[in-house]
């Protein structure tokens, strides 16, 4: 059993949505908004809306290292799926631009489904 865990971009999450239905993965985690950087001084498309007016992106600038909006999304999966969802996300996600993203796959010990207390993997919907 895996968790991939994928930090993608604001604008992507209906489509990585919709990819991962459509390779059989409906259950998953997706936080809202979360913010980061990578090596990237600054996301410039941030800097231009701010530079426009926009309040939103003005007050991600604030002051000091710039943080970046994105999206956080996780699932737990049986690790035969695991190559498939690491494919979907980079498929919808990869424009070959700098913050794209970030996926990372790690090992789970167990999963347990609380309403009945089963656990491994038959409580994954995966």
């Amino acid at each position: 059993m895996k968790e991939v865990m994928a930090i993608i971009r604001i604008n992507k999450i209906n489509a990585t949505k919709k990819a991962l239905a459509e390779v059989g993965i409906s259950s998953f985690t997706a936080t809202g908004k979360v913010l980061g950087r990578g090596k990237g001084l600054v996301d410039y498309r941030l800097l231009h809306a701010a530079e426009n007016g926009r309040q939103e992106a003005i007050a991600q600038l604030g002051q000091g290292p710039k943080l970046v909006p994105k999206r956080l999304i996780t699932v737990v999966l049986p690790d035969d799926k695991v190559d498939l969802v690491v494919k979907t996300i980079i498929e919808v996600n990869q424009t070959k631009n700098a913050g794209d993203g970030k996926i990372f796959v790690m090992p789970v010990i167990d999963s347990i489904r609380v309403r009945t207390s089963e656990s491994g993997n038959k409580v994954l919907d995966a």
